[in-house]
């Protein structure tokens, strides 16, 4: 007997080595890996602990998050303008005025929407403050954290926490030996050096020594040219002997050419958060060179930043509109196809994030990450495409089922661990009330309420 089987369900689109869609798919689960793919009939003989109907439901593997900061946002969700300035230094004022308690409740209802729309691993680059308070909040959720401590030794403008350069590589050290491998193996501590210009060659350079010697990854915000050339910041990093195949760079908006060059001969993979870039009016048309980099071959995840970033954390939506923004800045329809942007959000972006061959895909010996759509809503009528049909008519309202290393998560499009979900809400409103009131931050409305 499997633990799960999923049955008749109507494509299974998997991702895998040969992008296989299956109609009238199954696939079986043993031990929280993906033990057989294929029709319903040629596996009608296997039984399961437990059977779920896919009868009008599509399945993609469980798709990565590269770039979400999770644990504060959701309590002052929507409280920038467009056009704020010094939004980032308000962010991080907030953030450090936030308790461990408030961080665990924004932390879990962050995660629950991020499961509840078909994400199942995330990186949080380095906004967690309080991780051994919150980590019940990981564990109930059962999703996959990349989880670190972003660290800087120069002054700043957007009041970061400055260190020593030996307490911050110490900091470093000390996050990695508690977090890395924890929750049976689904949570792992990268080195998060925030970016290059806040942070000095020695500190990058004992990031990357701490993520070589422990077998992780060093990821940092990461802009670039934008009219510098002598060097280029990409440039700096390489002469610095830091970029490598365990290296994400986040963002990376305003590339040289010289630079994708430099990041595919390293190996180094990107995180690119096209929904941040469009909101803030950051110039995909002249800055995004997301079309180059998968030309030079560089592994490339997409992430949404935060709640008040881009304001949403739906990867579904994330894909549409890099299947679309491209098209439209330079006029091509040729460019990232929904194909290719469905491979950013799985097998793409689990390659980026270090999961090559374990994540992001629906094959036999990966992890059992996977989402069922609910199909009977009219946004995918009718079906004939499911790629088409997932990243240009759907978003991740229409989730219906998720499994986390073969453990339902989300079911009936509800999560299974949290037992009253409004009450969570409620919490976590409260906790930005004070929050706002603490810092003094806050904006009006365009149109107060009254």
């Amino acid at each position: 007997m499997a633990d799960l089987k999923i049955e008749h369900l109507e494509f299974a689109v998997t991702v895998d080595a040969d992008r296989r869609v299956l109609k009238d798919a199954a696939v079986v689960i043993e031990a929280g890996l993906i033990t057989q793919v294929d029709k319903t009939d040629a596996l009608v003989g296997i039984g399961a602990e437990r059977v779920i109907d896919g009868r009008r439901m599509v399945a993609i593997p469980g798709m990565l998050n590269g770039h979400l900061h999770i644990s504060y946002a959701h309590a002052v969700r929507g409280i920038f303008p467009d056009d704020v300035e010094n939004r980032l230094a308000q962010v991080f004022v907030m953030q450090t005025a936030m308790t461990a308690e408030e961080e665990y409740v924004t932390t879990l209802l962050g995660l629950t929407e991020m499961l509840m729309s078909g994400t199942t691993s995330l990186v949080d680059p380095g906004t967690t403050r309080f991780p051994e308070a919150v980590m019940a909040a990981y564990e109930a959720a059962g999703c996959r954290v990349m989880i670190g401590e972003h660290v800087t030794d120069l002054p700043n403008p957007v009041h970061l926490p400055v260190y020593d350069t030996a307490e911050a590589i110490g900091r470093m050290e000390a996050s990695v030996a508690s977090l890395h491998g924890r929750l049976d193996g689904r949570m792992t501590c990268w080195t998060m050096p925030f970016s290059l210009p806040t942070c000095s060659a020695e500190l990058l350079i004992a990031a990357k020594a701490i993520a070589d010697t422990s077998d992780t990854i060093m990821t940092l915000h990461h802009g670039g040219a934008m009219g510098i050339t002598d060097p280029t910041p990409t440039r700096t990093l390489a002469d610095l002997g830091v970029l490598g195949p365990n290296v994400v760079l986040s963002h990376c908006m305003g590339l040289a050419d010289e630079e994708i060059r430099i990041i595919a001969d390293t190996g180094a993979s990107v995180v690119m958060c096209p929904s941040t870039v469009v909101k803030s009016g950051g110039g995909i048309a002249s800055h995004g060179r997301l079309p180059e980099l998968l030309e030079a071959g560089v592994p490339v995840a997409l992430g949404t930043d935060s709640v008040n970033s881009s304001n949403f954390i739906d990867l579904v939506r994330a894909m549409h509109l890099v299947a679309t923004v491209y098209k439209d800045a330079r006029g091509d329809t040729s460019l990232i196809q929904p194909e290719t942007a469905l491979e950013l959000a799985t097998s793409t972006g689990a390659m980026a994030l270090g999961h090559r061959g374990t994540l992001g895909a629906i094959e036999v010996g990966r992890r059992a990450d996977l989402v069922l759509f609910d199909a009977t809503r009219p946004h995918w009528r009718a079906l004939t495409d499911p790629v088409r049909n997932l990243v240009y008519g759907a978003t991740g309202d229409s989730v219906d089922t998720v499994i986390v290393d073969g453990h339902v998560k989300v079911e009936g499009g509800r999560p299974t661990y949290v037992d009253d979900l409004w009450s969570l809400i409620e919490e976590v409103e409260r906790a930005g009330v004070r929050i706002r009131s603490a810092t003094g931050i806050d904006h009006p409305s365009a149109w107060p309420p009254s």
